[in-house]
């Protein structure tokens, strides 16, 4: 079954004293784009949360945040440089007597200062214990994202069957046209030989011939339709298929199923076959629009 490149999905791990939850969004896009943002001490591990994505996520705009939240009783992340505490803060103190300021340096004045914290660097157990929970919550979130595309993709389908059942159901009125165009033109035809007939200096039978061959294989829409209808099935086949990149074929069958409808359009000069075209062309271009969505 189809899925939709459009969705949103969260997830959440809580463990230890620790507690990481995860978003996920994604749009519709050509390949497989993914932008992360994991918490600092993890952006050497933005590789591998994103071949954990390309897993479950095979097309598709991707855009995941992740956060790590520690309980009271765990240490936070970072601490406090006590040398460059007190460099600050002696530096703030000489530029206050310099220029005379009176009033004395406090903490939010050192707070601006964002190199006297420094990350503390876990042991490998504790840090791969964090990550643990951290893929947790993402793959938690993924399978959110995956269930809501899947929803999507459910609308996406029955919405394609209505319109393929729309265009086939055109497809037989205009061959019935096409049947009566015919005929019309067989008349005015008959018409033709009987001038011919009467005076052969008006239109050589060479000519006649050759003008019976042309007319006849420009009404003739048969072939068209034949493989218009081939393509419909096939793109229904298609929707019902769990194959990698499906929207790409999709997208090829909708080619294929435009040169048919304006090789029709261009054989036939019945005004009713045209508006029907037209419609067609209208279905055709409202499938093209929804393919896009699709994975």
């Amino acid at each position: 079954m189809i899925e939709s490149m459009t969705g949103f999905g969260s997830g959440e791990c809580s463990e230890e004293g620790f507690r990481a939850t995860a978003e996920v969004r994604s749009v519709n896009n050509r390949f497989t784009e993914i932008s992360i943002k994991l918490p600092r001490q993890f952006t050497t591990k933005e590789l591998d949360a994103k071949e954990l994505i390309r897993k479950k996520i095979k097309r598709g705009k991707i855009t995941v945040q992740i956060q790590l939240e520690r309980g009271i009783e765990t240490q936070a992340p970072i601490r406090v440089k006590e040398d460059m505490v007190k460099a600050y803060s002696n530096l703030l103190s000489k530029i206050r007597e310099l220029s005379g300021i009176q009033e004395q340096v406090k903490l939010e004045h050192l707070l601006k200062f964002s190199d006297i914290f420094e990350p503390i660097i876990n042991e490998s157990d504790e840090l791969e214990k964090e990550w643990q929970i951290i893929t947790q919550a993402l793959d938690s979130a993924l399978d959110s994202l995956r269930e809501m595309r899947c929803k999507e993709g459910l609308e996406l389908f029955h919405d394609f069957q209505s319109r393929i059942a729309t265009i086939n159901h055109l497809l037989t009125e205009i061959q019935e046209l096409s049947i009566n165009s015919i005929e019309e033109t067989k008349d005015k035809l008959r018409q033709k030989v009987r001038e011919v007939l009467e005076d052969e200096s008006k239109l050589s039978r060479e000519r006649l011939e050759m003008e019976v061959v042309l007319i006849a294989d420009k009404l003739d829409i048969t072939e068209e339709c034949v493989r218009f209808r081939s393509h419909n099935k096939y793109f229904l086949d298609a929707l019902e298929n769990d194959e990698p990149d499906i929207g790409k074929k999709l997208n090829f069958l909708l080619q294929e199923q435009v040169r048919e409808a304006n090789t029709i359009a261009s054989k036939s000069q019945h005004s009713d076959i045209s508006q029907k075209i037209v419609l067609i062309k209208e279905e055709l271009e409202k499938l093209r629009e929804q393919v896009q969505n699709v994975q």
